[in-house]
């Protein structure tokens, strides 16, 4: 039966039967970004954010890939916590999102001198302004030079024992196992889109079967000598190959880093297949975006759209854009 159109001859829209109602507000639905490196990108990345209905963030200062020297010393990482809080406020005044942060010690490189970045991290940890502790997490392979895996767990511990003391969350960098690639680049090129020094990577320190999921164990096991309960724990990065384990076996919260799919290969069907397994109580989604990737500040807002059309209710799409978030890092307060 066709619909009466006043077109040369009928057309599609004779055919089509009543459309469901059109979800109309996910276009104005307020959403968190509970790990980025925003402060490291340009002005119109940030007002792109702004542009795309970003509510708050949580910028992370904890990273080694910006800093010049290797080995990396402690004052190094100190400088980047002091860059991310000079900068922050006038980041909120530039784009009206509110913007957080996050400080911690990253251990994709060995760090001297570590006790000098805890010693200083509990007064930090009692700004404000600072919201979680992390990224941080035991990495199997770092950048330059070897970490132990014992030292980096001590170090990791520690930082969740101070993030204890003042009830912060813990962001963790679980590493990703990838995806799988076409054929390699050529020898000395890396991974276009990843400006990271190619053949720069150590001997992995953890080399077990599955070194990834391993290190998620060790970080699970130093929250628990830390006294850090688990629902504080959120664990970034989040993919398939350590999503039953958290789920299953821990409590703590699982973000999917949708930012950079080119490179972990996640994307918002992983979510929409978490949510569906699980439920949207315990998941989050962060875009990761830093100035030494190909990232994009749209991701979040297209994830939404996306979820919807993996079939995922607009209730819980809030859940896990900004509910989560919200509750977890204490954001978006009015």
């Amino acid at each position: 039966m066709t619909r009466d159109y006043p077109t040369a001859r009928p057309t599609d829209a004779s055919y089509l039967a009543d459309q469901p109602p059109l979800p109309t507000e996910l276009l104005n639905l307020p959403w968190i970004d509970c790990h980025n490196h925003a402060h490291t990108l340009s002005w119109e990345d940030r007002e792109r954010y702004a542009l795309a209905g970003c509510r708050s963030m949580v910028m992370v200062a904890s990273g080694y890939h910006w800093t010049p020297y290797k080995p990396v010393r402690a004052s190094d990482i100190r400088f980047l916590w002091d860059d991310a809080v000079n900068r922050r406020a006038a980041i909120e005044r530039n784009h009206f999102f509110e913007a957080k942060l996050g400080l911690g010690v990253h251990t994709g490189v060995r760090i001297e001198n570590p006790d000098e970045l805890l010693a200083a991290m509990d007064d930090y940890a009692a700004l404000d302004e600072v919201v979680a502790i992390g990224e941080t997490g035991v990495t199997p392979s770092q950048h330059v030079e070897r970490w132990d895996p014992d030292e980096q767990q001590a170090v990791v511990q520690a930082q969740m024992e101070i993030a204890n003391d003042h009830d912060l969350p813990v962001i963790l960098h679980t590493p990703n196992t990838g995806t799988e690639s076409k054929r390699s680049y050529r020898d000395g090129i890396g991974t276009p889109g990843y400006e990271k020094n190619p053949g720069m990577s150590t001997e992995p320190v953890l080399t077990g079967e599955n070194p990834a999921l391993e290190s998620v164990r060790l970080d699970i096991e130093a929250a628990h000598d830390a006294g850090l309960p688990e629902r504080r724990v959120v664990a970034s990065h989040a993919d398939g190959n350590n999503t039953t384990y958290l789920m299953e076996e821990t409590d703590c919260h699982l973000s999917y880093t949708i930012g950079h799919s080119w490179l972990v290969g996640v994307d918002a069907a992983d979510v929409a297949n978490a949510i569906d397994e699980y439920g949207p109580e315990r998941i989050m989604v962060d875009t990761d975006c830093a100035n030494v990737l190909r990232t994009d500040p749209f991701a979040l807002k297209r994830a939404i759209f996306e979820l919807y059309r993996y079939g995922i209710d607009p209730a819980d799409i809030r859940t896990v854009v900004y509910e989560n978030p919200r509750d977890v890092f204490g954001l978006a307060e009015e």
